[in-house]
């Protein structure tokens, strides 16, 4: 792993002990766990919406003598702004 031989990944072991504490590393994996599993939901869920196409009925298209209505720009939301 990485070129990494039982001697050094035992330093950095004890750097992490000594760094963060015997109770504070136990957080720490526990929220780095739920990190990696709410990555691979989220992964899941778009590799789902990916491969299922989204396919909605439509009752009549629109021919070129019917008018479609557009509604005015007053009806329309106000975009976000960022910061």
């Amino acid at each position: 792993m990485f070129g990494l031989g039982p001697g050094e990944m035992l330093m950095a072991l004890v750097a992490i002990l000594l760094l963060f504490g015997a109770k504070r590393i136990p957080e720490i994996a526990g929220s780095f766990g739920k990190g990696i599993r709410e990555f691979k939901k989220n992964m899941t869920d778009v590799q789902k919406e990916i491969e299922a196409p989204d396919i909605r009925p439509v009752d009549r298209l629109p021919s070129n003598g019917d008018r479609v209505e557009r509604g005015s720009d007053d009806d329309r939301p106000e975009p976000k702004k960022l910061i």
